[in-house]
């Protein structure tokens, strides 16, 4: 298992290399507390989340740690921690308090809610001060052994000063210093002191001098000694006590160094990202890569790079020394820092970066003398092994390297079309025309140039998709030092019908893509007007079908409204022919095309059409309104609703005569009435006032019981043509009338 995880690590590492990622991985991993694997283990769109949210907060970074591999297999077998490990844990736990305290909401909120630390690891952290010392003032053994330490070395002290200044040993003394010799303070004198002062020799400068430790010194310092054993003493029954009631609490602690590795791998990334002015991108679930503004690590004042890779295959060709191999790395370096979830720099909302298995480069020169293996068979043994990866990221540069190049053109044309049935993604940076002509006719297949400013005769470091780049060797040649005369000679030996036949190729692979082109968006056009045809005739069916279910609900409900008013007016129910006719009305078109009758004159005795209903003028009210006899009853009408018909057969009806008494007032007094006959006269007066044309009227009930303002409300309320209705103003009643909107 574990020679599998360094082969792997492994691989990265040389990935990494190949991708000049090296120095920019080393700073990336610089932010980690403690030293972590690359890949987060996990739902990968889970940490994005949390790493999303972090990126939002100002906090301050974790401290340093170390692993708790030795810790957990301490307290697993009930071992003594020391002090400098126990603190390890203490520093997590703080580290996770003062993130709490700050009541963060959302989702790192969340998080934070879920550390709830016990009493009993409380009672071990007090001991420890924020730099992991020990907290001795809460021991009082420890406090006055401290306090007899400080008094011996005040004695020492005390004791060197007094012998440098007496005068007897003055004249002994090398210099006035107190000199430190294997961790004891001593004095530098010269030969015969031994007569005036009693001490160890510890050592002799090269002055031929002595180093003395003064007896009065030696003695307080064994003193200090004997108080050390005693302090470590209770120090490591501290450490007994602490580590006993840590074992008891191994679940959170493990809690905690899992949840710390988890947030470390956060805040690295978000730390770092926010040091450099980075985008943080996690790959797609897809196999598309489009890069905006991406700029390489290893590059310095770059131009960034912009490239549409949704296809199976990128073709990059042109200038040599023009940027090529740069761009293949450029896009295998973005795609393996999202699988990671590693921050780069590039326009996060316009570029896309699909997912992949494993992002494998073929960049070196894989010749080995050692190994007794050329370029070509080094090449082939490398593609070889990439047919064993499926959804796999493959960058190749060079694909030439080595071999004759019409060969290579048709073996590798073989070997990518097998490639891309396996499932691969590849980017190719090539000088053979003949291979991206071969390759140029595929719909899978990208081509991308590197641009040459003929004019300044080098490289822009641009590309240009859609297109075969050329060399430019010779300018090349010459940009670098090849002397003129040679190049001139070389362009000789390379003759013109090559060079015009490289240019054809360019030239002919260019048109063939750029028809291609035309022929698919002229496709996608007329596919889109097919598209929008279908939907129009459908709209126009769906629209069709709705008019006619509408009209024949509106005939429905018409007919049925008639028919009720025909059944009033034969009973001689006059509000429920009013209500009938409201209805109806009602449920007529909001909008009814008119036809304009003010050429016609009508007259008494006319027999003419209203809407569906035949009936005969048998008054004018003026010249565009009629009173209309219907089916035994008279209404009254616009002329311009009116047709000239005539009636071929008189129908049986039932005469109605409908005595309104018109009244120019907006008022009804109802004060005194019963409920019953109260309605009786409120709904004779609302058709009144709806004949006469009023939009607004006055009731008047009174207060009294309430039981008549009672009445006139759910009256109110049922009545289908009453709008609206509210209390009149204070001036007019208020409580005791009603402004009803018809």
């Amino acid at each position: 298992m574990q020679q599998t995880v360094n082969n792997k690590n492994t691989k990265i590492q040389t990935l990494i290399n190949q991708l000049d990622l090296s120095q920019y991985i080393e700073q990336f991993s610089s932010f980690f507390s403690r030293e972590h694997p690359l890949y987060i283990e996990g739902d990968q769109e889970l940490h994005f989340r949390y790493i999303k949210e972090l990126d939002k907060l100002e906090f301050k970074a974790p401290p340093k740690v170390i692993d708790f591999y030795e810790i957990h297999g301490h307290l697993k077998k009930h071992g003594v921690l020391t002090f400098e490990q126990i603190f390890e844990i203490v520093k997590i736990v703080r580290y996770f308090r003062y993130f709490e305290k700050r009541e963060l909401e959302g989702l790192i909120g969340e998080w934070m809610e879920k550390f709830v630390i016990p009493e009993k690891f409380l009672e071990v952290e007090k001991y420890f001060t924020h730099d992991g010392k020990f907290e001795e003032n809460l021991d009082e053994n420890l406090f006055h052994l401290s306090e007899r330490v400080k008094e011996h070395k005040n004695n020492i002290s005390g004791a060197l000063k007094r012998l440098m200044s007496s005068s007897k040993l003055a004249g002994y003394l090398v210099d006035t210093q107190i000199h430190l010799i294997n961790n004891e303070e001593c004095l530098l004198v010269r030969g015969g002191f031994n007569h005036v002062l009693k001490g160890a020799v510890l050592g002799r400068s090269t002055g031929g001098f002595f180093y003395v430790a003064p007896d009065s010194i030696l003695k307080s310092k064994e003193k200090i000694r004997f108080i050390e054993q005693e302090r470590e003493a209770i120090f490591y029954e501290y450490a007994k006590t602490f580590s006993t009631k840590l074992a008891e609490l191994q679940p959170f602690i493990k809690f905690i160094d899992k949840e710390f590795t988890r947030f470390d791998n956060y805040q690295a990334r978000v730390l770092f990202a926010k040091s450099k002015n980075l985008q943080i991108l996690k790959s797609k679930k897809d196999a598309k890569i489009i890069l905006k503004d991406f700029v390489h690590p290893a590059l310095h004042k770059a131009k960034p790079i912009s490239v549409d890779f949704s296809k199976n295959i990128l073709m990059i060709t042109g200038v040599n020394a023009g940027g090529k191999t740069m761009l293949l790395k450029s896009i295998l370096a973005s795609a393996f820092m999202a699988k990671y979830i590693i921050p780069m720099k590039l326009n996060e909302v316009h570029s896309h970066i699909g997912s992949f298995k494993a992002v494998q480069a073929i960049i070196d020169d894989p010749q080995n003398v050692k190994n007794d293996i050329s370029t070509f068979a080094g090449r082939m043994q490398q593609f070889s092994n990439i047919f064993e990866y499926k959804s796999a990221l493959i960058g190749v540069d060079e694909i030439e390297l080595g071999t004759d190049s019409d060969e290579a053109a048709a073996l590798f044309k073989v070997i990518l079309d097998e490639l891309i049935k396996r499932g691969q993604k590849i980017v190719v940076t090539t000088h053979h025309k003949r291979l991206a002509a071969l390759m140029a006719d595929r719909d899978d297949v990208e081509l991308m140039a590197a641009i040459y400013d003929e004019e300044a005769r080098k490289p822009t470091y641009e590309f240009m998709q859609g297109i075969i780049g050329k060399s430019y060797a010779f300018e090349t040649a010459s940009r670098y030092g090849i002397s003129h005369k040679l190049v001139q000679e070389a362009k000789k030996v390379y003759g013109d019908n090559s060079e015009k036949l490289s240019m054809l190729i360019e030239r002919g692979s260019q048109l063939e893509r750029e028809l291609k082109q035309k022929h698919q968006k002229v496709d996608a056009k007329l596919e889109e007007l097919q598209k929008k045809e279908q939907q129009i005739k459908a709209q126009k069916e769906e629209l069709h079908l709705e008019l006619q279910k509408e009209k024949a609900e509106l005939k429905r409900e018409y007919e049925s409204a008639i028919s009720q008013a025909k059944k009033a007016a034969r009973e001689g129910d006059t509000q429920a022919i009013h209500r009938a006719m409201n209805k109806a009305k009602q449920n007529l078109p909001k909008e009814q095309k008119k036809q304009d009758n003010r050429a016609i004159e009508f007259k008494v005795g006319d027999e003419v059409k209203y809407h569906t209903q035949s009936g005969v003028i048998v008054a004018m009210k003026s010249k565009n309104e009629a009173i209309l006899e219907v089916n035994g009853m008279k209404i009254r009408v616009k002329t311009m609703y009116l047709k000239p018909t005539k009636i071929v057969k008189a129908k049986p009806r039932t005469d109605l005569t409908l005595n309104v008494e018109k009244k120019a007032g907006l008022k009804c007094d109802l004060h005194g009435m019963r409920a019953v006959e109260a309605t009786e006269v409120l709904d004779k007066f609302l058709n009144d006032a709806l004949i006469n044309g009023w939009d607004e009227v006055i009731v008047y009930h009174g207060i009294g019981t309430g039981k008549l303002s009672y009445a006139v409300k759910e009256f109110l309320k049922t009545h289908p043509r009453v709008k609206k209705f509210e209390d009149a103003p204070q001036h007019m009643g208020r409580f005791g009338a009603k402004i009803v909107t018809l």
